[in-house]
């Protein structure tokens, strides 16, 4: 079992940078592969950014490839997702999420078995 609490969304302006965390507790956190997602009002919910459990391989969305980098720090139980150059379109509620599905990176949310709250993200036009 993990528990994950997001943390760091706000409202921004188009072209601001934030920060969002994921503190993890419970199980060992380099088991899992995590993932960020966010879903806005009336969409799906749509994968964002993963990585793998040391870090050393990532994915990310084509919506914000070049624009948001994921990172983690295993001794701190904590994944990161930084966004740059935010635009409207990327207000939504952001979730983390862990998988216990190591052997790729996983791009769906049915892949991952434990999700934190979320935290919003809003950037008005």
């Amino acid at each position: 079992q993990v528990q994950l609490v997001e943390s760091g969304g706000g409202l921004v302006q188009a072209g601001d940078s934030l920060r969002l965390s994921c503190a993890a507790s419970g199980r060992t956190f380099s088991s899992y592969a995590m993932g960020w997602f966010r879903q806005a009002p009336g969409k799906e919910r749509e994968f964002v950014a993963a990585i793998s459990r040391y870090g050393s391989r990532t994915y990310y969305a084509d919506s914000v490839k070049g624009r948001f980098t994921i990172s983690r720090d295993n001794a701190k139980s904590a994944v990161y997702l930084q966004m740059r150059s935010l635009k409207p379109e990327d207000t939504a509620n952001y979730y983390c999420a862990a998988t216990p599905y190591t052997t790729g990176l996983m791009t769906s949310p049915t892949s991952y078995d434990y999700w934190g709250q979320g935290t919003q993200v809003t950037v008005p036009s």
